[in-house]
């Protein structure tokens, strides 16, 4: 069977092994459940990847990729199974937790070992596994709180917009008013310029 790249496989939302995938009209697969969680979190059907809208609230099974996922599963953990000590060619059966390494029976009586503590490799895998999630979980946290603040910086840089718009506004409006004031002001005074000079040139002749 040909190789297959792990993270080929994996869901964009959770970052595991798909499980159960379905896809979007996008062509972007997810978890069912993955994306069910998102759109119940979000409120909005939209892909989590490209934000494109769903039009179906119960999208299709990749049952291709179904297929793909379950067989590199299946594959890799043949070859977890026959994983096996590179000193003693005995299988990996426990985990080091002093050193973080994975040995064999014979490793764990041998005097590098000596006093060291070990688990079941499956359970020290588990354990990992869970502070992957709790890190996951944390970041995504960080992420949401990131996209509220962004939110919110987008929406005063759209505020402050308007606001200098409207301000703009008013003080073209203004001085538009005080230019009127002006003109009809030094129209009056030259009018008024001229009446007086009219009044004076009559009264001369008068005279």
């Amino acid at each position: 069977m040909a190789s297959r790249s792990e993270e080929d496989l994996c869901c964009p939302v959770c970052y595991e092994i798909y499980n159960d995938p379905v896809f979007l009209s996008c062509s972007h697969s997810f978890c069912k459940d993955c994306l069910k969680n998102w759109w119940r979190e979000k409120q909005i059907q939209e892909c989590p990847v490209c934000k494109r809208r769903s039009s179906k609230s119960e999208p299709p099974c990749n049952l291709a990729l179904k297929n793909l996922c379950e067989a590199f599963s299946l594959e890799r953990d043949q070859r977890a199974s026959e994983s096996l000590c590179s000193l003693h060619s005995e299988k990996l059966r426990l985990f080091c937790l002093d050193h973080q390494e994975p040995v064999c029976v014979v490793c764990r009586e041998s005097r590098r070992h000596n006093n060291h503590r070990f688990r079941p490799i499956d359970e020290a895998a588990q354990d990992h596994k869970e502070e992957l999630k709790k890190s996951l979980k944390l970041l995504k946290e960080k992420l949401k709180l990131f996209e509220q603040v962004k939110g919110n910086c987008d929406q005063t840089a759209e505020h402050m917009t308007v606001q200098v718009g409207h301000t703009e506004r008013q003080i073209k409006e203004h001085f538009k008013k005080l230019h009127q004031f002006l003109e009809e002001e030094e129209e009056a005074r030259i009018s008024a310029l001229r009446e007086e000079e009219e009044q004076k040139s009559q009264m001369m002749k008068e005279k």
